[in-house]
């Protein structure tokens, strides 16, 4: 077969546009294989750059806190894709609770998990972003003031501005009213905690004094000891959770519940501030959102566990009794004290007058417009449910 006949001037056109189109497929090949060899080794790119922080908690490992300051972090470690890591520690792992502070300031730690109650001491009003008065408000009401009432800002000016640490901090993880504690015998009324040796912290702790107790400030992990010795007479921790992971059962049979020392509590995370501005916007976003949706996970982990475990005390033969009115009472006294003292300090008092202008505003709400609960609890279940403090 005769092959047809070129001639060169269509010969010279076509060539190259043939080797044009050759040289596009080529290229193109090329350059999707470069992606794919790219798309695969980006991740080890990413993993190379991997940042890791020591994040340490303020709680003991076995202790329900530890968990929810795991979740924290494993939830950063998953949003992050391999570019950040949380590495968790527990209490003791670099320093203990009390001097967690101090070390991620010093950069010995890069972040950690715990209260602001236990920075009392460095200034009264890191208490109120933990465990403010009693103002007949929840932990919600009270994180909800940090994110909308200005409460951020506050807790930045004094970490930053009053007392010039090198701290970034974010509250979360919203927790339950706590109990007046664990007693070798029931509190019957104001009179039976007179000279009592008891444990507590922050704001509590003076609110217990100005009711005639003896305090001791300590960590978790010492608490149930010092029970067992004799050293105190009572002592709160927080939740019938983390009580019970702790043996307070194990050393005495009375859990006084329902307290108006420590009624509205949340958690702090902290990180290192040079540490924090050194990371990318993106990380830093990671880092603070995350605070915010192991907010809500812990809260509602925390009501599957507190209530589950409080069943186990009473079945482990633990006498759970309501703290009598005549001690809230002497509480919210208590309270009026403690406040009018500490409001000599003009930040205090300029932090105090912003949560009370929000709980203000946000319990008239509810008061008004929400329903009773303990009405239909009782029309469903028979047994009436006392009245939310």
């Amino acid at each position: 077969m005769k092959q047809p006949i070129q001639c060169p001037e269509t010969a010279a056109t076509e060539m190259p546009e043939r080797a044009s189109r050759r040289r596009f497929i080529t290229g193109a090949g090329g350059a999707a294989a470069g992606m794919a060899v790219a798309g695969v080794s980006m991740p080890n790119v990413s993993r190379a750059q991997t940042v890791s922080l020591r994040f340490q908690s303020t709680w003991p490992a076995r202790d329900i806190f530890h968990e929810f300051a795991g979740d924290y972090a494993s939830l950063v470690n998953k949003l992050a894709g391999g570019r950040l890591r949380l590495d968790m520690l527990p209490s003791g792992a670099v320093v203990g609770p009390l001097q967690l502070q101090d070390a991620v300031v010093k950069g010995t730690l890069d972040g950690g998990h715990g209260v602001t109650a236990y920075w009392y001491n460095r200034h009264p009003a890191f208490s109120l972003f933990g465990t403010p008065p009693a103002l007949g408000w929840k932990a919600d009401h009270v994180l909800g003031w940090v994110k909308y009432g200005g409460g951020q800002a506050l807790y930045d000016e004094l970490v930053q501005q009053v007392l010039k640490l090198d701290l970034v901090g974010f509250l979360t993880g919203p927790m339950p009213s706590q109990p007046l504690g664990w007693f070798h015998r029931e509190i019957t009324g104001p009179a039976d905690m007179q000279g009592m040796r008891y444990r507590t912290v922050g704001l509590a702790a003076e609110l217990a004094r100005e009711m005639g107790v003896a305090v001791t400030v300590m960590g978790a992990g010492d608490i149930v000891p010092a029970l067992d010795r004799g050293l105190l007479d009572g002592a709160e921790f927080n939740n019938p959770s983390s009580d019970r992971a702790l043996g307070f059962q194990n050393v005495t049979r009375t859990y006084m519940v329902g307290s108006y020392h420590q009624s509205a509590e949340m958690f702090e995370i902290i990180f290192n501030k040079k540490r924090y501005d050194g990371l990318p916007e993106e990380m830093q976003t990671i880092l603070r959102v995350a605070a915010e949706a192991s907010s809500a996970d812990m809260a509602w982990k925390a009501m599957d566990r507190y209530s589950a475990d409080l069943e186990a005390l009473k079945a482990e033969g633990v006498n759970v009794v309501k703290t009598p009115d005549s001690v809230l009472l002497a509480q919210l006294a208590a309270w009026d004290k403690v406040i009018a003292a500490k409001s000599a300090d003009p930040f205090f008092q300029k932090v105090l007058d912003s949560q009370k202008q929000w709980a203000r505003r946000i319990l008239s709400f509810e008061n008004e417009y929400a329903v009773r609960t303990d009405l239909a609890f009782q029309h469903f279940f028979g047994n009436p449910a006392p009245t939310p403090p």
